[in-house]
């Protein structure tokens, strides 16, 4: 299996579950951050993975824009979709389903909630601002949902 995980991180998060996730899967696995590399060539690749994070309600416009961009190419090839989302349950869904368009959704052949994490340490002053006031957090917190990766993983090798 040759995979490309095709990503954009704010403050992190995204990029370490991108790096938990290769991890466990089978084959040759390409990591792409979109905000090095808007324009990956997707064509050596059997598998795409693509996966963002939520912030203001919204997926990184690099994603969607990446998605928009590439959506006839990503559904000739083996798709997954992943966010991470500090929300859970059918908020986190209904976030999932307005991140990804519905073509690209139906098509996926798994997808996942890899939950989220503020990391303040990683923030300017303007998004701890809005975190505290906004989430009501107050000090870094993590709930990166390690077991949905390993999920989402074994679903992908089991299908290669």
């Amino acid at each position: 299996m040759n995979t490309l995980i095709v990503y954009s991180t704010t403050h992190g998060t995204t990029e370490k579950c991108a790096q938990l996730l290769a991890e466990q899967l089978q084959g040759d696995v390409t990591l792409n951050n979109l905000k090095k590399q808007s324009h990956p060539d997707l064509s050596p690749y059997n598998t795409i993975i693509v996966g963002g994070s939520i912030h203001a309600g919204q997926i990184q416009k690099r994603v969607k824009k990446f998605c928009e961009s590439n959506t006839a190419t990503l559904k000739e090839k083996r798709l997954a979709l992943f966010l991470c989302c500090m929300e859970e349950g059918e908020t986190a869904q209904t976030q999932f389903d307005n991140a990804f368009p519905e073509e690209l959704r139906r098509r996926a052949v798994t997808s996942g909630l890899f939950g989220g994490a503020f990391d303040f340490s990683k923030m300017n002053v303007i998004y701890k601002f809005i975190t505290k006031k906004v989430a009501g957090v107050t000090e870094s917190i993590s709930k990166i949902n390690e077991n949905n990766i390993a999920a989402f993983a074994a679903e992908l090798n089991k299908q290669g």
